[in-house]
């Protein structure tokens, strides 16, 4: 599959972020990331079956600077089951969304346990596995309630200001939605996970417009899982489910597809260089296998080839325009920027 049909790339790798680390620095199964106002990058860690020692929060920031990890597995406070996505809001707050627990935990800047509000179940108000979080400019939590198929939109205390959606194929209908992007200029962007499309809505909750549909084409998504939107109006979707990333304009027409281009990232050059056997079999390793005859599966192609988005999650964009992809399955976050 190509990197992208389009005559001139819209984005182009840069650098890659983290390493795989159950403990210390690096990331275990990562599912979502947020930026502060100062430029720090929080990195949620779901951790993986049987192995919870991944479930934390990681902070970092662009260059690779690390600041130490908060919050572990468990049902007290400052702890998560599975927890699903990570926001701040404008006070540098870290607000983690649980799909288990059904709750919305808030941490302080200093990465201190500060409260947690949310309970279980279908009345508006009440939660049932949220996944995305975004705030809107004036300082409000949207939620996604995964599996009321509905979008809730909150005070930061918990208290419910707007409810809109339920399950079902049409437009405005969701079928599982997990990834929510709110610009600053207040329209909501929904990844409509199961429907297969990303649709965007007013403020208010009006349906405005879909984008894409099921398949593996240009344009089309298998489990879109995230979904950002820069200041001119581009969107940047996770494609799950065909293991790449791909770039609408605001009208929502297909301008790339990238499948991954990974480097190794700083921290993994620091532990290659201090682990000389590590370092040499990775040397000596050949890192593009020929995959012919290849069964045209993109999970396949992406389990042998390291460069390759494997199961990318979420996607962010920060103050600077860069566009950043969380994947799952390979413990890291690749980084892009505009093209020149």
């Amino acid at each position: 599959m190509a990197l992208s049909t389009a005559r001139k790339p819209f984005l182009k790798y840069s650098f890659t972020l983290g390493i795989a680390a159950m403990e210390g620095r690096g990331f275990y199964y990562p599912t979502d990331l947020a930026f502060r106002n100062d430029g720090r990058i929080y990195v949620l860690g779901r951790g993986h079956d049987g192995d919870t020692r991944g479930v934390q929060v990681l902070a970092c920031n662009i260059d690779s600077e690390y600041f130490g990890k908060f919050a572990s597995h468990g049902k007290g406070p400052g702890q998560f089951i599975w927890s699903t996505a990570i926001a701040c809001d404008n006070a540098g707050n870290i607000y983690v969304a649980d799909e288990y627990l059904n709750n919305i935990s808030i941490f302080s800047p200093d990465h201190k346990f500060i409260t947690r509000w949310g309970e279980q179940g279908t009345e508006p108000g009440k939660l049932n596995g949220p996944c995305g979080l975004s705030f809107d400019w004036e300082g409000n939590l949207f939620v996604v309630d995964h599996q009321n198929n509905r979008i809730q939109k909150f005070t930061k205390d918990g208290a419910l200001l707007q409810c809109f959606g339920h399950e079902g194929l049409n437009y405005g209908e969701f079928n599982l939605p997990w990834g929510i992007c709110v610009p600053r200029y207040g329209d909501i962007y929904v990844a409509d996970w199961g429907n297969d499309r990303i649709q965007q809505f007013a403020p208010n909750g009006t349906y405005i417009a879909s984008y894409g549909r099921s398949g593996d084409g240009d344009g089309e998504f298998n489990r879109p899982s995230s979904i950002a939107v820069d200041a001119q109006g581009y969107m940047y979707v996770t494609d799950w489910g065909n293991h790449r990333v791909q770039v609408l304009d605001p009208e929502g027409r297909f301008v790339q597809s990238l499948r991954g281009q990974a480097t190794a990232s700083k921290w993994a050059e620091e532990f290659f260089q201090s682990s000389y056997d590590e370092g040499r079999a990775r040397a000596q390793s050949n890192l593009e296998p020929d995959l012919s005859p290849y069964s045209g599966d993109p999970y396949e192609e992406s389990w042998h080839m390291e460069k390759y988005f494997w199961a990318p999650v979420s996607v962010k964009v920060d103050s600077a325009g860069r566009v950043l992809v969380v994947e799952r399955n390979r413990h890291r976050i690749q980084v892009y920027e505009r093209a020149k």
